[in-house]
């Protein structure tokens, strides 16, 4: 049995936590006050914990500068697409890695988590080529093909791998006896039981695409096409500069469905990355 704290520990460790808990909540906490404030007070210092004045215009002008519901709808349904085409993929991927056994199977899936170690920033221009000669530059089409295909695809399908690996063989081989072949072996036992592995997935898959900026500007070029991260650099005033007070009440619309999906699917995010050995 575990030893219980004693009082003044327990208040001591809960201090202790808040401290540390600072420079967490203190950035989202002056992104969501700061976008009510007049820009002369955001950066004022000492900072101010809770503005004095509410200026509620801002969130307004969000949507009057630029079509920011159609923005916001972009990168709705890109970040859907990919996290269901990823699912898919890795899940398939990694039953085969973890599962069927071929010739160089563990040599080729070394070969595929080099995928990881390549930054985008190398591959970005002969992507950009390549949707050009397709005719799918300024559309969405390489936002959901890159990362379905992509580096997010292998670090999913390594997770998804982990998993099956876990799995007792015995429920295979009793399905076999029952004259189930390798597809409905997946598609009704393995995929079934990788609950926890797909939600872990479909989170980090989730908010590596609604952050998604590099390809978007690479990409994009038209207003109405644009995604949420991209469209955030777009409030500048008459001479280039940043509208900061609009700008964060757009970074805080932006960051609601993050936290929304962060704190509805916490625990499922965490039981995954316990059965696959990835936790500290």
């Amino acid at each position: 049995m575990k030893a219980e704290l004693s009082p003044r520990r327990q208040v001591f460790l809960y201090g202790l936590l808040c401290v540390l808990l600072i420079p967490f909540v203190f950035p989202t906490w002056w992104m969501v006050t700061s976008s009510v404030k007049p820009i002369s007070d955001i950066f004022a210092f000492p900072p101010q914990l809770l503005p004095e004045s509410y200026d509620w215009t801002t969130y307004a002008k969000v949507f009057e500068l630029q079509p920011f519901v159609k923005q916001y709808w972009n990168s709705a349904y890109i970040a859907a697409l990919v996290t269901i085409g990823t699912m898919i993929v890795s899940s398939m991927a990694g039953y085969a890695f973890a599962r069927i056994k071929f010739p160089f199977a563990n040599a080729i899936f070394m070969v595929v988590l080099l995928g990881l170690l390549i930054p985008s920033e190398v591959t970005i221009v002969p992507l950009f080529q390549m949707f050009l000669k397709a005719g799918m530059v300024n559309t969405h089409w390489p936002l959901i093909l890159v990362p379905i295909f992509g580096a997010p695809s292998v670090f999913a399908t390594f997770v998804m791998r982990q998993f099956f690996i876990a799995l007792p063989v015995e429920l295979e081989e009793a399905a076999r006896v029952d004259g189930l072949g390798r597809f409905k072996i997946f598609r009704k036992i393995a995929l079934p039981l990788a609950r926890p592995a797909l939600a872990s997935v479909a989170i980090f898959t989730f908010l590596h695409s609604w952050n998604l900026y590099l390809e978007p500007i690479v990409f994009l070029s038209s207003a109405d096409k644009f995604t949420l991260p991209q469209a955030l650099t777009q409030y500048t005033d008459a001479y280039g500069g940043p509208m900061w007070n609009i700008q964060l009440a757009a970074a805080t619309l932006t960051a609601l469905p993050v936290l929304l999906v962060f704190i509805i699917a916490q625990k499922q995010f965490v039981e995954g990355l316990a059965h696959t050995g990835l936790k500290g």
